[in-house]
């Protein structure tokens, strides 16, 4: 009888260190955008943000692989000169130009300082001009980019062009 309890508590103790190695992964709007090698995952923005424009009775937005370089090429530049400001290069409208994009509804929305993708998201939703550019009536396409600059101030730089190219 004493075999079979120890046989059992070594199962259960056993089946314990099992279930502690089991690896969760985490959520793509909280990956850290700070640590070296983070990627940011552009279906889960424009999933994110697809729904909140749902929610509020607009449609959705899909990535745009152009939009996405002109993200990532301004949030870039953002970190390269460690400034926040959309005209760090050129204005939104110069950009696209100059990129090829042929826009007929583009919004911008940068920041700084947000280590998550939830994070940025937030920061947008709770400022009137920046939820205003995510609620832009209109817009159907979207290009997202995180920028990691660990001896920066913000040490992480965001982009979110919302952009359409229907004729209006």
């Amino acid at each position: 009888m004493s075999r079979a309890i120890i046989a059992i508590f070594g199962f259960l103790v056993l089946g314990g260190c099992a279930a502690e190695n089991t690896v969760t992964e985490q959520p793509a709007m909280y990956v850290n955008m700070a640590d070296a090698g983070a990627r940011l995952d552009p279906q889960a923005a424009a999933s994110m943000i697809s729904q909140y424009r749902q929610n509020n009775g607009l449609g959705a937005v899909a990535v745009d692989p152009d939009l996405m370089r002109l993200a990532e090429t301004q949030s870039q530049a953002m970190a390269a000169k460690n400034k926040l400001d959309h005209d760090v290069k050129a204005p939104l409208a110069k950009r696209l130009n100059e990129g090829g994009y042929p826009a007929t509804i583009a919004v911008e929305n940068v920041s700084a300082g947000y280590h998550t993708l939830a994070e940025a998201f937030s920061g947008w939703r709770d400022s009137p001009p920046h939820r205003e550019n995510m609620l832009k009536n209109g817009v159907t396409k979207m290009g997202i980019a995180a920028s990691y600059a660990p001896n920066t101030k913000y040490k992480v730089f965001w982009t979110l062009i919302l952009a359409s190219t229907d004729a209006r």
